[in-house]
């Protein structure tokens, strides 16, 4: 069985909740927005998409219907599909803001934003072993 890793992910989309909200904040800061609110929802959500790829084959381990899945029956198409979840979702979410300056459309974060953080789940598994000699031992 494949073992649960629960530290690292947090510190990880802790880290990258950090950027998110950073991006959200340049991307979306004008008098009267919600930035703050939508960069915590994208944290957080970006904690809980680091937990599922770092995670993967403790997931595909208990939920098996996801092997049943043809286009996700791979864990490296899965932590992908992830990725690609996270970036329709980071953009949506910026997307929900709206102005009153001129325009009715909203402020979206720009695609290259929410690529990166997309990327950055789906590599995070794969980041990890450099990041972690640096962080453990604050951490013991």
């Amino acid at each position: 069985m494949a073992e649960l890793l629960i530290l690292p992910p947090l510190i990880f989309g802790l880290v990258l909740g950090l950027y998110e909200l950073i991006l959200v904040h340049r991307d979306e800061n004008f008098r009267g927005s919600h930035w703050f609110s939508h960069g915590l929802h994208s944290a957080f959500w970006a904690i809980l998409a680091v937990f599922v790829t770092m995670n993967a084959e403790f997931v595909y381990s208990n939920l098996t219907f996801l092997q049943n899945i043809p286009l996700i029956n791979n864990i490296l198409v899965f932590q992908i599909f992830i990725g690609l979840l996270t970036i329709i979702k980071v953009h949506a979410a910026s997307a929900v803001v709206r102005t009153t300056i001129g325009s009715s459309r909203g402020l979206k974060q720009t695609w290259a934003h929410s690529f990166i953080v997309g990327v950055l789940v789906v590599l995070a598994p794969y980041i990890w072993p450099f990041i972690q000699p640096v962080v453990e031992p604050y951490f013991e």
